[in-house]
């Protein structure tokens, strides 16, 4: 039987539940029957169904289709702009379409390829934590850059960046260098409300599905489309 529950979040979902779960039934044993005591077991008792619904992994059905770049997070669409270079660390030049996602604390955070990719480079960037909505989160708060390389054609390298917020604090990712990845597959969280980008080179190979506003699934909402 699959616990619908992420690898990825295991040392908060071993340690947070246990300590919300103890201090409620502490409350519970010192206090009753005292009144004040019903409205704190009911905060902390929602606290602990939000601990859980954040890790959660829901099972998902891929459709393989390498026309089409998934989105990598569950979230809403705040920006899409033409960037100079998108990924300067990597020195990897020339224009790309930058599509930005803001994640709240109800998405699940679980992070999935776009597409079957070769992991090139993975760059961690410290940073600070301003709000993750605004399109200034991926140039200066604690970030971290995934460089691939699509397996099938054309061949165009991609970038997908994990990005800290206000309140998010803590990036995982697992994938690493020559790593060979599905479409749809996971590779890394982010905890709590965060950031994702999607850059694709401006070559017109590609041309957009989404805009402003819409609400997307990570491994189940087309961003772009390769063109025919």
């Amino acid at each position: 039987m699959r616990i619908p529950l992420t690898k990825y979040g295991l040392p908060q979902l071993l340690i947070y539940p246990l300590l919300t779960f103890l201090l409620m039934t502490a409350l519970f044993i010192l206090f009753r029957p005292a009144f004040w005591l019903i409205p704190v077991e009911i905060v902390l008792f929602l606290k602990l169904c939000w601990l859980l619904s954040f890790f959660r992994d829901p099972l998902r059905k891929i459709v393989p289709d390498e026309n089409i770049l998934y989105s990598p997070a569950d979230a809403t669409i705040t920006d899409i702009s033409e960037v100079d270079d998108m990924a300067p660390d990597s020195g990897l030049g020339g224009k790309a379409l930058k599509i930005g996602m803001f994640l709240s604390i109800f998405n699940v955070h679980i992070n999935r390829m776009p597409c079957s990719v070769r992991i090139e480079k993975v760059t961690y960037r410290k940073g600070k934590f301003i709000n993750a909505m605004s399109p200034q989160a991926g140039k200066i708060n604690e970030s971290n850059d995934v460089l691939m390389t699509r397996l099938c054609q054309p061949k165009e390298r991609l970038l997908v960046r994990q990005i800290t917020g206000a309140i998010a604090r803590h990036i995982v990712c697992k994938a690493k260098e020559a790593d060979e990845y599905r479409q749809g597959d996971t590779y890394g969280m982010m905890k709590f409300g965060s950031r994702a980008e999607l850059y694709i080179p401006a070559t017109g190979h590609f041309e957009l599905t989404v805009k402003i506003g819409d609400k997307v699934r990570a491994g189940l909402s087309p961003l772009v489309r390769l063109r025919q």
